[in-house]
């Protein structure tokens, strides 16, 4: 792994200090130091099970087969346990401090806000709510988690589904439409932990149009020579280290 030259730190955060709308765009590399597995990396979801993970988080897995779905999702995608890690912190203080305006994430943990971060766009949804398929009644996560093999509506006793993006659906309109806005407001677009791969939540590196791409990632991505900066260390030390005063 590169370590962060300390030249190359400085002109960073010289950047993110001088920004006049700095946007995080970040996947699910930002929580595995949070204990929670990546789809793709070393040991990831895509290397544990023998069936396709597309199909076990999928709306069609969800409609023909609804055990296997939630017995699959409660396994890999709940973490409650899960704590904020070094990333989610600094970007949080940056936040605070007026630097970062906005944080555009691929994950469904919440933990950038358990972290502090308050102007959060979760493109996938979140794993802590689940809704009603019915009714649309909302659930805290914790409140049905426990109902097995198929949590059921209180009110009209109909199934009862997290609240997230599953293969073959479309992202949320609103949510795309709102971190589309701020990737073509942001002067600055401090991207990391993703492979930008997943479409269409990386296209929207195509939309922005500013001065500055920073990369922060262990491995390759294909947006790396657009990038003014990329960055391969680990998140939350380069992430920490941007976050100093």
């Amino acid at each position: 792994m590169d370590r962060f030259p300390f030249g190359e730190l400085e002109a960073v955060k010289r950047i993110l200090h001088n920004a006049k709308h700095a946007v995080f765009f970040g996947g699910a590399g930002v929580s595995t130091e949070s204990g929670i597995p990546d789809f793709r990396g070393n040991g990831g979801l895509y290397e544990s099970e023998e069936e396709s993970n597309e199909y076990y988080l999928s709306r069609e897995c969800l409609t023909r087969e609804p055990e296997k779905f939630y017995r699959f999702f409660r396994k890999n995608m709940m973490f409650p346990s899960a704590r904020p890690n070094g990333a989610h912190l600094a970007l949080a203080n940056l936040e605070k401090r007026g630097i970062i305006h906005a944080v555009i994430t691929q994950n469904v943990d919440a933990l950038h806000q358990a972290a502090g971060s308050r102007r959060v766009i979760e493109l996938h949804g979140t794993a802590g709510r689940y809704i009603c398929t019915g009714c649309r009644r909302e659930y805290d996560a914790a409140e049905v988690d426990h109902l097995q093999p198929i949590p059921l509506c209180g009110d009209c006793s109909a199934p009862v589904r997290p609240d997230v993006t599953l293969y073959g659906e479309p992202l949320d309109g609103f949510n795309y439409a709102d971190a589309l806005s701020e990737v073509k407001k942001a002067d600055v677009l401090l991207v990391g932990g993703t492979s930008l791969v997943v479409h269409p939540a990386a296209s929207l590196l195509d939309a922005f149009s500013g001065e500055h791409l920073i990369i922060v990632n262990l491995s390759p991505t294909p947006y790396d020579a657009l990038a003014s900066h990329v960055i391969r260390e680990s998140l939350s030390s380069a992430l920490g280290r941007l976050a100093e005063e």
